[in-house]
C-alpha cells in the first residue's frame, strides 16, 4: 500500500470542506481541512502536508495573507488558490507570492483534481530531485568566459597568447555562442584593460547611421546632425573596439574602416579635419566570410587586414561538458539578482540540459536559466521547470490542458451532471448561462455583436445576461 499524501483545504465553508473530502480523498491521499487561516497554518506545522488549497476570503486573514506566511515557513510550499471572482489583482498576487496555481471556484468541479494530482506530482518530484553538485568554486564564477571542455581549453589558450599583441583578432561561431565574451576577455588580459572596451552591432545600426557611430559627425554635416558627435574611434583611443557582425558592414563603410586599420586616421562625418586614433580591432561573425568576398559582399583587403588571428568559438552542442558549468553559473548570477540565493538545480533538470541541442547556443541556455528562475514556486529547479521549447506555462495548466475532455453532447452532459451532483448547492442552468456568456466575451473580446451570435441570442438579451453577471459578481 502506497504512503497517504496529506493534502490541506481551507475555507469557512463546511459544505465546500465535505465536497473536497468526497473529491479528493482516496486510498493513498488523506485530506485534512480548516475553517480558518489560524486553525491552517497550526495544521501545516503539524501534518506537513504536501498540497494546500485556500479560499482568498478567510475572514480576519486572507488566503493570500496565509500563503505568504506558509511559503514564509517554507520557500517550496505547493500553495493552490481558489477564489469565487478570481480578480486581476488577486491572480497576481497570488502567483507574486509564489502560489503553485490559482483557480477559480466555478471552475474547481471540472479542474480541480487535475490541478491537486500535478500539485502531487511536484511534490514527488521535488522529494526525488538529486541535489546537484555544484562544480565552480565562489572564485571560478568570477569569470568572464567559462568551459572545461577541450574545445574551450583551446580558445582559452589562444586568448592568451593574443592578448599581449596588438593584432587585429577574427572571432569566428554561430549566434549566440559567446563571441563578445571572448573579445572582452582578450581585452581584460591585454596591455590596454585599463582603457575602454567598447562593442557596436553593425547588424542592427542602419547604414546612414553606422558611419556617424564609428566616426563621428560634424554639427550640420546631415538633416538632424545639430551638434558635433564623438565616435566609437575617439572615444576608444587606446583600448580595444569589438565589432560585432562585421560581415553585415556595407561596403561604403569597409572602405574608411580600411583607412583606420591601415594608418590609424579617419574623418567624422562632413568634418575636413585628419583625425587619429590608436585602437584594437576584434571583430566576429557568424558568415562565411570567404564566400562573401567570393561574391563580392566584402572587401579582400579588409578582410585580410582584420583576419590577422583567427580564433573560432564552437558552438554549444559540441562541447556538452559546458553546459553544467554554464547553467550554474547563470543561475547563480540570476538567483543573486532577484535575491534568492537559494535556487538551485536538480540533478534531473541539468541532465535535461545536457540532453537539449542548443541551436541558440548560450544566449539560449541563458535565456532558458533566466525564465525557470523567474517562474520557479520551489528553491529547486526541475525539468519540469524548463520547459524547452515550449511557451512558458504552469505544470498546472499543462495538466487541465492534457485532461481529457468532451468530444460529444452525451458525453459532455455526463461530466456536467457529475460534477453537479458531486458540488452540493451548485445550480446546474445558471451557472452554465453565466459561464457561457463569460467565457463568449472572452473569445471575442468583449465584442457584443459576435458574441451574441456565437451563443445564439439576440444582443439585447446578452445585454440582460451581462447585466446579471455583474450583479452576481459583485
Amino acid at each position: 500500500m502506497a504512503a497517504q499524501q496529506t493534502v490541506l483545504v481551507v475555507d469557512p465553508d463546511p459544505d465546500f470542506l465535505d465536497w473536497a473530502r468526497h473529491q479528493l480523498g482516496a486510498e493513498d491521499v488523506r485530506v485534512t481541512t480548516a475553517e480558518t487561516s489560524e486553525d491552517a497554518f497550526k495544521l501545516f506545522c503539524a501534518e506537513d502536508p504536501l498540497v494546500v488549497i485556500t479560499e482568498t476570503r478567510l475572514g480576519t486573514h486572507s488566503g493570500l495573507e496565509l500563503l505568504a506566511r506558509l511559503r514564509k515557513r517554507d520557500p517550496n510550499a505547493l500553495v493552490i488558490i481558489t477564489g469565487a471572482l478570481g480578480t486581476t489583482q488577486s491572480v497576481i498576487e497570488s502567483m507574486r507570492l509564489g502560489a503553485f496555481d490559482f483557480v477559480r471556484k466555478e471552475q474547481l468541479p471540472f479542474n480541480l483534481k487535475i490541478v491537486v494530482d500535478a500539485a502531487l506530482k511536484s511534490a514527488a518530484e521535488m522529494r526525488r530531485a538529486k541535489p546537484f553538485e555544484p562544480a565552480l568554486t565562489v572564485e571560478q564564477h568570477q569569470d568572464s568566459i567559462i568551459g572545461q571542455s577541450p574545445a574551450m581549453q583551446e580558445v582559452f589558450k589562444m586568448v592568451g597568447r593574443i592578448s599581449n599583441s596588438d593584432a587585429a583578432v577574427m572571432i569566428t561561431g554561430e549566434s549566440g555562442s559567446g563571441k563578445e565574451l571572448v573579445a572582452r576577455a582578450i581585452h581584460q588580459y591585454s596591455a590596454r584593460h585599463e582603457r575602454p572596451f567598447l562593442a557596436i552591432n553593425c547588424a542592427a545600426i542602419p547604414e546612414n547611421l553606422l558611419e556617424s557611430e564609428l566616426f563621428g559627425h560634424e554639427k550640420g554635416s546631415f538633416t538632424g546632425a545639430s551638434a558635433q558627435r564623438i565616435g566609437r574611434f575617439e572615444q576608444c583611443d587606446g583600448g580595444t573596439l569589438f565589432l560585432d557582425e562585421i560581415g553585415d558592414m556595407p561596403l561604403t563603410i569597409q572602405s574608411k574602416l580600411l583607412r583606420v586599420l591601415q594608418d590609424g586616421t579617419f574623418s567624422r562625418v562632413g568634418g575636413n579635419q585628419t583625425l587619429t586614433t590608436d585602437v584594437r580591432i576584434v571583430a566576429a561573425t557568424n558568415k562565411n566570410l570567404e564566400a562573401e568576398v567570393a561574391g563580392k559582399k566584402f572587401r579582400e583587403d579588409l578582410f585580410y587586414r582584420l583576419n590577422v588571428v583567427r580564433l573560432h568559438l564552437p558552438p554549444l552542442r559540441n562541447r556538452r561538458e559546458d553546459i553544467r558549468l554554464l547553467a550554474e553559473y547563470f543561475l547563480k548570477r540570476i538567483a543573486a539578482q532577484r535575491l534568492k540565493p537559494q535556487l538551485q538545480l536538480s540533478q534531473e533538470a541539468v541532465e535535461m540540459l545536457e540532453s537539449h541541442p542548443w541551436p541558440g547556443n548560450v544566449r539560449e541556455l541563458e535565456n532558458t536559466i533566466h525564465r525557470a528562475a523567474v517562474l520557479a514556486t520551489s528553491d529547486v529547479l526541475l525539468p519540469k521547470d524548463l520547459p524547452l521549447g515550449k511557451v512558458p506555462t504552469t505544470a498546472a495548466a499543462e495538466a487541465v490542458s492534457a485532461a481529457v475532455v468532451p468530444t460529444n453532447l452525451d458525453e459532455a452532459a455526463r461530466m456536467l451532471f457529475e460534477a453537479a451532483a458531486a458540488q452540493p448547492g451548485l445550480e446546474l442552468l445558471p451557472w452554465l448561462e453565466q459561464e457561457f456568456t463569460r467565457r463568449a466575451m472572452e473569445s471575442t473580446g468583449s465584442n457584443q455583436v459576435r458574441a451574441a451570435k456565437l451563443l445564439g441570442i439576440t444582443r439585447a438579451t446578452l445585454r440582460k445576461r451581462l447585466e446579471h453577471l455583474r450583479a452576481a459578481t459583485a
